[in-house]
């Protein structure tokens, strides 16, 4: 299981939730305005039912209540909200038997044939072994090739055919979408979401990259492929596994595992947990790697085959480093995207590009520090044009990143009072 950095100060609550309300108090204490920050509260003994927080205007903030660390209970309070610089919001936490069905603001999707031919069925977890890789296999079988996670503005998916990059689909409408792309009108695997539809489209040819925020290794100076290319018949990891591990209105949590990845001479464990919130063209990744042998280092990929502008690398500030590509990048160079990884500064080991063959190839890469079974937090963002006309222009791209690895800075200050 992996642990999960906290998205701002955590609160551990000493004695039970009453009934008649909790007042929790969020402090902003920058200089920046804060859109959508993420406020995770840990509840050491939670009520029964579902949360319900409402501001002292009576405005209800959506929330939900998680088990990130695996204990069997659902105890860290979890939204987003809005804070202006130097400003405190009050709010008021009860519980009720009813669910209050929020707007949905995240969203988890896969799905899978069971045999050629026949309908996709809906899933939340599957297990990936050599012998059914598309390559060995003869057909693909997964809905999208993969999970997909998205929320309001942006669109991901994860190739779980062996290639394990990460994709972008570009939204164009702030709901989710449908839950059947990738799917025919006979209900088997298809290929259309390269067409244009009214919530948007995939977007981004990933080669034989790792996408945009998937991650491989540097072993020495050797660059390794987590998994196989498109159309191999063998790959190096004896399974993956994803799970849904929760799916919510205002978070959602994929878990990804690969077991006995053995580049070159070496065997590793290697797991993600990908985490998605509303109100960024981003996803949160945190990856770590067991077996280490001590000359390893994290790749985070940024895809380059559909752009010739240079990298970008900006410190932002003491805690982030963004990376920042932007260029008519999309297929058949169709339109105008922003790529950027948010890395943190205390891991960060500069950056490279991959050869434009070989089995990790037409990618930039941030270059991390790992230590053994522990987990490096980064960010991986798409900005489409479609989906804010801002991001045709560069500068604009850059400002957004920026503002969002300052407002991933942030930690707000948290006061409960019983």
């Amino acid at each position: 299981m992996i642990k999960i950095l906290p998205l701002s100060l955590v609160v551990l609550l000493s004695s039970c939730v009453k009934k008649e309300g909790t007042s929790i108090n969020i402090t902003n204490p920058s200089d920046i305005n804060l859109t959508d920050k993420a406020v995770s509260v840990n509840l050491k003994t939670v009520a029964t039912g579902f949360p319900v927080l409402v501001t002292n205007t009576g405005d209800t903030i959506p929330s939900q209540l998680d088990d990130l660390d695996g204990d069997g209970n659902a105890k860290e309070l979890f939204f987003v909200i809005d804070l202006e610089p130097k400003s405190t919001r009050n709010l008021n936490l009860t519980f009720s038997q009813t669910d209050p069905r929020y707007i949905i603001r995240t969203s988890l999707r896969a799905g899978k044939m069971d045999a050629e031919d026949t309908p996709v069925k809906p899933i939340t977890q599957s297990t990936l072994v050599p012998g059914n890789i598309p390559g060995k296999l003869g057909y693909i079988s997964y809905q999208t090739d993969g999970p997909s996670f998205e929320n309001d503005l942006a669109g991901f998916r994860h190739y779980f055919d062996g290639r394990n990059a990460k994709d972008i689909f570009g939204k164009k409408i702030a709901t989710m979408s449908p839950e059947d792309v990738g799917i025919g009108a006979d209900g088997t695997v298809e290929d259309n979401y390269h067409t244009m539809a009214d919530w948007g489209r995939d977007i981004l040819g990933t080669a034989n990259s790792a996408g945009i925020g998937g991650i491989n290794v540097m072993i020495g100076d050797s660059l390794s492929r987590i998994g196989n290319i498109a159309g191999d018949s063998v790959t190096n990891i004896e399974s993956s596994t994803f799970n849904f591990y929760r799916e919510g209105p205002v978070r959602s949590v994929l878990d990804l595992q690969h077991n006995n990845w053995k580049p070159l001479d070496r065997t590793y464990q290697v797991n993600e947990r990908v985490i998605i919130w509303p109100g960024m063209y981003a996803f949160q990744n945190n990856a770590s790697v067991s077996g280490l042998q001590g000359d390893e280092t994290l790749l985070v990929g940024i895809v380059n085959s559909e752009s010739n502008n240079p990298l970008k690398e900006i410190v932002v500030n003491d805690k982030y480093v963004a990376l920042i590509s932007h260029d008519k990048q999309c297929y058949d160079n169709a339109w105008w995207l922003g790529l950027a990884v948010i890395l943190p500064r205390d891991v960060y080991l500069g950056w490279g590009e991959a050869p434009k063959e070989g089995v990790f190839s037409n990618s930039f890469y941030g270059k991390s520090k790992i230590e053994e079974g522990k987990p490096v937090t980064y960010y991986a963002v798409g900005g489409w044009e479609l989906s804010d006309e801002g991001f045709i222009d560069p500068d604009y791209f850059e400002a957004y990143v920026i503002g969002l690895a300052n407002q991933l800075s942030v930690e707000v200050e948290i006061k409960v009072e019983f």
